[in-house]
């Protein structure tokens, strides 16, 4: 158990350190290039490190390595998308809707609440 949060804890410096990097040499004027840019890669890595862990069952560990640290430190949104992803997958469409809307309303909302409560 401690080998596993060892394993994420790794991962995730890793990413989040990789997502500063990006922060810093992707400058945008219109539009956030960096966090586009940051989680679409982190989409598709997930997309990859999962797609391999389903093929190899024996790669649990790297899928904490990976998936969950480094995709994870890297961008929460790939975990976002593999969670919809796997819902589409066991055709569970009314999860996937409520999920999909519901993270996107309630987090926006909470995002606004948490800044006007600051400001």
């Amino acid at each position: 158990m401690v080998k596993n949060f060892i394993l994420v804890a790794a991962g995730g410096t890793i990413g989040s350190v990789l997502r500063y990097w990006f922060s810093i040499i992707i400058k945008h004027n219109y539009l956030p290039f960096a966090t586009f840019t940051v989680n679409v890669i982190g989409c598709f890595i997930i997309g990859l490190v999962m797609g391999w862990v389903s093929k190899n069952n024996s790669l649990g560990e790297w899928r904490l390595f990976l998936a969950t640290g480094i995709c994870g430190g890297f961008t929460t949104f790939s975990s976002f998308s593999w969670e919809n992803i796997n819902l589409l997958e066991h055709e569970r469409y009314a999860a996937f809707g409520l999920y999909l809307s519901a993270s996107i309303l309630l987090g926006l909302s909470a995002t606004v609440v948490g800044y006007w409560l600051t400001k």
